[in-house]
């Protein structure tokens, strides 16, 4: 029996590159259908992440000319990762295998076969990783594998040059379901289930249509929330940076006894005002990282919903086989 793939695709105000992207999307399953590689009932699943324009309209409408197309939408913006995570758990009771890819058609979507060949030798999880970045800007892309480095640096254990096209069983799926947290960074959580992981390596593309939902701000937030959400190291090096001012600090006592025991002190404005600067900006940020840590516990703790799904373009259905 052919395995059952869902392909799990996030939306967010993509009404100018989906009408592009869905024939696509289309075009690949079908073609993966008739090679047998899948089963026939194989779909495509949108997630509409609260988006402000006709998103959901074309999904909707995608959905009555095609049954294999599929849509949900989700009852507010919840950010990529929710919006991820919420296909993902709607699909894991209802296909064998997914493959989470955005929206936006800079993934090569052709890299599906080959995760679809790795899956039949016994991989649970495959690993899209891009094998260049040369579509990317000096910026992003220096950013980008700076950012990859810091989280193995910090102890994180992640995939270098990964985003989130990967092919899931939903064995793996199942068992991710237990991990309850908030904050979410999937690229980092789910090489903490374990079973077999494979990579794939493929080229990234232009965006076809449309402008990308990530700016700097964005970007940066996601790769604090990333580093916090998987590494206490931070607080570790609070920690060690502590102990050296305070050896440092010590030393300062030291050294103006002595001084002052020699008589060579002069009342100083600027020497006293640069310690206390100097000791107060290594408190506010200390506190700083902490409260952060704070924060996401006082999240978490709430143990709210991660994502409510407003619609469905289709009731659900039973797992078919």
């Amino acid at each position: 029996m052919k395995p059952k793939l869902y392909i799990v695709i996030p939306c967010y105000n993509e009404e100018e590159v989906l009408p592009v992207t869905s024939r696509l999307f289309l075009e690949k399953l079908d073609s993966l259908i008739k090679q047998k590689q899948i089963s026939s009932t194989s779909k495509i699943l949108f997630v509409n992440d609260g988006s402000n324009d006709k998103t959901w309209d074309i999904i909707s409408a995608l959905s009555k000319e095609d049954t294999h197309f599929s849509g949900i939408s989700l009852s507010r913006n919840r950010g990529h990762q929710a919006a991820l995570l919420a296909g993902l758990m709607e699909a894991k009771d209802l296909c064998d295998i997914t493959v989470s890819i955005d929206c936006d058609g800079q993934d090569d979507i052709h890299a599906i076969d080959k995760m679809l060949e790795k899956y039949a030798s016994g991989a649970e999880v495959v690993y899209g990783v891009r094998s260049s970045r040369k579509a990317d800007g000096i910026f992003k892309r220096n950013s980008a594998q700076g950012f990859y480095k810091v989280l193995s640096g910090l102890g994180a254990e992640v995939i270098y040059n990964h985003a989130d096209y990967r092919l899931v069983s939903s064995r793996v799926l199942k068992e991710f379901a237990n991990f309850t947290e908030v904050n979410l960074f999937l690229r980092g959580m789910f090489p903490l289930v374990g079973f077999k992981s494979e990579i794939v390596y493929y080229e990234r593309h232009e965006r076809l249509a449309g402008k990308s939902h990530y700016p700097i701000r964005k970007m940066i937030n996601f790769a604090w929330d990333g580093i916090t959400s998987l590494s206490t190291k931070p607080l570790h090096i609070i920690i060690t940076l502590g102990v050296f001012v305070a050896i440092l600090s010590f030393a300062a006592v030291i050294w103006s006894i002595v001084e002052q025991l020699l008589g060579k002190t002069v009342a100083g404005w600027a020497s006293t005002t640069s310690i206390i600067a100097f000791l107060g900006g290594i408190q506010l940020i200390s506190i700083g990282i902490i409260g952060e840590y704070v924060g996401k516990i006082y999240m978490e703790v709430k143990h709210r919903p991660r994502y409510i799904i407003s619609e469905r373009t289709e009731k659900q259905e039973k797992k078919q086989k």
